[in-house]
């Protein structure tokens, strides 16, 4: 859409109205540095999770060091905050980063306070193996689920999508004709392609024909709208009544948005799909302790496994760095074929 037809010119700051939208509904019975550090992390865009995860931490270090007036503390106060996360708290290190990130966010960004080296004990780095899954016991899991969990089971299998992009895909997203997956706004604001397997095509197609049916239910009530980031509401002013922009995994009811106060349909809830995977894992007895990411993990390691070249899997997957992509390269993957076990080696009377 030109700038002309918007009238509005696209790199022109925002409006006193725009940012006003964009601070949405704070609460006033937090602390007012609290209400801060909000208010600049809706306007700079940060992620509704992502706010309240920093905020939790900047809430947590104010308990830590028993004040509200948190401009008198510096990088040594932080320092051993971190190290008692790690000694004390056990965290992993992946914690340790996110609450010193939140940390820094608010004394930079809100407080415009520089901060130096911070000297803390660092958590060790986890070293744990992800579970994946067999391809018999994705067969097995199959079975065992329906409806709009399997049409997700099968693309977060076949097309290797987080958890989180299955649940946001939008109608748009679905390329039928070209046998495609328009990823948008992963990990790391990255878009990617990958597969549209086969045999989800059906099942998508119909779950179009049910947004559908929501998008003409919510038009015909008056709650035409559906969640845009800021840059395409602004871009697009009408694009959030269209079809083509609404999830595919609609939500059954209509809720009011925390942020900004609108009434709208969003997307399915993030435990719906947890849990019908918790219990298809129980019913076929597969005896792991299995996440919906758990469905990319075995995507990657059954297309190394089938002689998929590391750049192609590095592709499809959102990978930045191949290093990313070598993790799902599994010793497992030679055991019993190519590499076997001395004992099974052992000439033995078994008589």
């Amino acid at each position: 859409m030109g700038r002309l037809e918007r009238n509005v010119e696209l790199e022109a700051a925002p409006t006193a109205e725009e940012l006003a939208k964009l601070r949405g509904n704070i609460n006033r019975g937090e602390p007012p540095f609290i209400q801060t550090m909000r208010s600049e992390m809706r306007v700079l865009h940060y992620s509704a999770a992502t706010e309240k995860a920093y905020v939790r931490w900047v809430k947590r270090f104010s308990g830590h060091v028993g004040s509200t007036q948190l401009d008198q503390f510096g990088e040594k106060d932080i320092g051993t905050f971190l190290t008692s996360l790690a000694v004390e708290g056990n965290v992993a290190a992946s914690t340790q980063n996110q609450a010193q990130a939140g940390l820094f966010f608010f004394y930079q960004c809100v407080l415009g306070k520089q901060l130096g080296f911070v000297n803390a004990v660092r958590a060790k780095q986890s070293e744990s193996i992800a579970v994946w899954y067999s391809r018999e016991e994705i067969e097995h899991l199959l079975v065992h689920l329906v409806d709009v969990h399997r049409l997700m089971f099968l693309l977060m299998y076949g097309a290797g999508l987080r958890h989180k992009e299955c649940r946001r895909l939008r109608v748009k997203d679905i390329c039928f004709d070209e046998g495609h997956i328009v990823v948008r706004d992963g990990k790391g604001e990255k878009d990617r392609i990958t597969f549209l397997p086969e045999r989800a095509v059906d099942g998508l197609k119909r779950q179009i024909e049910v947004a559908a049916r929501w998008h003409r239910i919510d038009s015909e009530e008056g709650y035409p709208q559906v969640y845009l980031p800021y840059a395409l509401a602004r871009k697009y002013p009408n694009a959030c009544q269209e079809l083509a922009w609404k999830w595919v995994f609609p939500s059954r009811q209509r809720a009011r948005d925390k942020r900004s106060g609108k009434v709208w349909r969003h997307h399915i809830a993030e435990q719906q799909f947890a849990n019908a995977l918790k219990i298809a894992q129980r019913l076929a007895k597969i005896h792991k302790n299995g996440v919906p990411h758990s469905l990319r993990h075995s995507f990657a390691t059954h297309l190394v496994e089938a002689g998929t070249d590391l750049p192609t899997v590095q592709k499809l997957m959102g990978h930045k760095d191949i290093e990313t992509t070598m993790r799902y390269v599994h010793v497992s993957c030679e055991l019993g074929r190519s590499i076997k076990s001395p004992m099974d080696t052992l000439k033995l009377d078994t008589d």
